[in-house]
C-alpha cells in the first residue's frame, strides 16, 4: 500500500489468509492516489459473501498484504480526479480484488473508470445496499443470459439480496419473472416484482412452474445455491439459459442428455470478471433505478466498521441466526479527519 504524508487511517485488514477473527482493525497509511485514481472518504460499506472468500483464501486472486477487505463503498470525493470534483458523491463495487486494495478503510483510492456518481438525494446506506448485487444481478440477465422483453425467467432464491435484484430488474425490462423461495419471502419478492411467486418447500411447485410457463421458462437462475438441474433442466425452454453464480463448493448432477438436445446453454459468471466497462455500462442503469426509488434492498445488520469481523461471522453463520438482508458497516471518525 502506498503511504502517504499524514497520520494515516482506521481500516479493517487482514495480514495473511484465515477466518473471521483474523481481520485486525487499527490504522493503516491514508492511500495516496494514483494518476488514475481518486482519495474517497469512505460513509458506508457493505459486506458480501465473496469478501469472506477472499479473505480465507477460497477465491484466488492477487492480494497484497497487509490487504483492505470489502468491495463496495459510497463516499465522497476528498481531492479533484478525472471528472469528479471534491465533494461529489460516489460510488464503487469492485475493490477488493485483482491486486486493489478494499473498501473498508476511512479512505480509498478509487480507479476513476471504476467510480461511479451517486444520483442526488440517493441515501448512502440505501445505495451501498444493492451495488453489488444489483451489477451482478444486471450482468447475469444482459450480459450472460440475454434476457429479452417478453420472456419468461425462474429466480430459485428470489428474496436474497442478488434474487432480489435479479427480480427488479428482469421485471423492470419487461420479463415475466417467477420466483421460487420460502413462504416468509413472498411478499417481499411480489413487491420486488415477481410475478408469480412458489412455495419452495411444496412438492407440488415443480408441476406449478410448468403449468404457469407450459413452454419452459427462458432463464432459470438459481440464486440459492441449491442446483438440482434434474428437477429444473425439464422446466426449461428449448434454447433456455442457466445462469450460475452461487454455490462455490457444491457439486450437482446435470443430465446432459436433456441439456444437449434442447439447446440448454450454462454459463457461469462472477462479477469480479467484469470488464470497467461492462461494470459502467451495468451502473448507469443501477443509478437510473436508485433515482427513480426503484432499486432497494433489505438490511438485516448495521455495524460500526470496527465490527468487521463480527459482519464476516454473520455472513458466515457463525453468530446469531442467519438470514437475508444485507450487513452494512459505517466508518467512525478515529482521528482520520481530513
Amino acid at each position: 500500500m502506498r503511504e502517504a504524508a499524514d497520520a494515516g487511517m482506521t481500516a479493517a485488514y487482514i495480514t495473511g489468509f484465515g477466518g473471521a477473527d483474523d481481520i485486525r482493525v487499527g490504522r493503516l497509511p491514508r492511500p495516496a492516489p494514483g494518476p488514475h485514481e481518486a482519495l474517497v472518504r469512505v460513509d458506508a460499506v457493505a459486506a458480501n459473501h465473496v469478501d469472506t472468500f477472499v479473505r480465507s483464501g477460497a477465491y484466488a486472486t492477487d492480494v497484497p498484504f497487509p490487504f483492505v477487505i470489502g468491495r463496495d463503498l459510497v463516499g465522497t470525493v476528498a481531492a479533484p480526479a478525472g471528472p469528479f470534483a471534491a465533494g461529489d458523491r460516489v460510488w464503487c463495487n469492485s475493490l477488493g480484488h485483482d491486486g486493489r486494495q478494499g473498501s473498508f478503510a476511512r479512505y480509498a483510492a478509487v480507479p476513476v473508470d471504476r467510480l461511479y456518481p451517486l444520483p442526488a438525494g440517493v441515501d448512502p446506506e440505501r445505495a451501498v445496499a444493492v451495488l453489488h448485487t444489483a451489477a451482478t444481478a444486471h450482468l447475469g440477465l444482459f450480459r450472460t443470459a440475454r434476457l429479452q422483453e417478453g420472456e419468461t425467467i425462474l429466480v430459485q432464491g428470489g428474496g436474497g439480496g442478488v434474487g432480489s435484484a435479479v427480480v427488479r430488474l428482469a421485471a423492470t425490462a419487461g420479463a415475466r419473472v417467477i420466483v421460487v423461495d420460502r413462504a416468509e419471502n413472498a411478499e417481499w419478492c411480489r413487491a420486488c416484482g415477481a410475478d408469480q411467486v412458489l412455495d419452495r418447500d411444496d412438492p407440488k411447485t415443480p408441476e406449478a412452474v410448468r403449468d404457469l410457463a407450459p413452454g419452459g421458462v427462458d432463464v432459470l437462475w438459481d440464486c440459492s445455491g441449491h442446483h438440482d438441474f434434474e428437477a429444473t433442466v425439464p422446466l426449461l425452454a428449448r434454447g433456455g439459459r442457466v445462469v450460475l453464480t452461487a454455490g462455490l463448493r457444491v457439486r450437482a448432477v446435470l443430465p446432459v442428455g436433456a441439456v444437449y438436445t434442447r439447446d440448454i446453454s450454462v454459463r457461469g459468471f462472477v462479477i469480479s470478471n467484469a470488464s470497467a466497462a461492462e461494470l459502467a455500462e451495468a451502473a448507469h442503469d443501477i443509478n437510473r433505478e436508485l433515482a427513480r426509488g426503484r432499486l432497494k434492498g433489505r438490511v438485516r445488520a448495521r455495524l460500526p466498521l470496527t465490527e468487521a469481523a463480527r459482519a464476516h461471522r454473520l455472513l458466515e453463520g457463525r453468530e446469531g441466526a442467519g438470514g437475508l438482508g444485507r450487513v452494512v458497516l459505517l466508518p467512525e471518525d478515529l482521528g482520520d479527519s481530513v
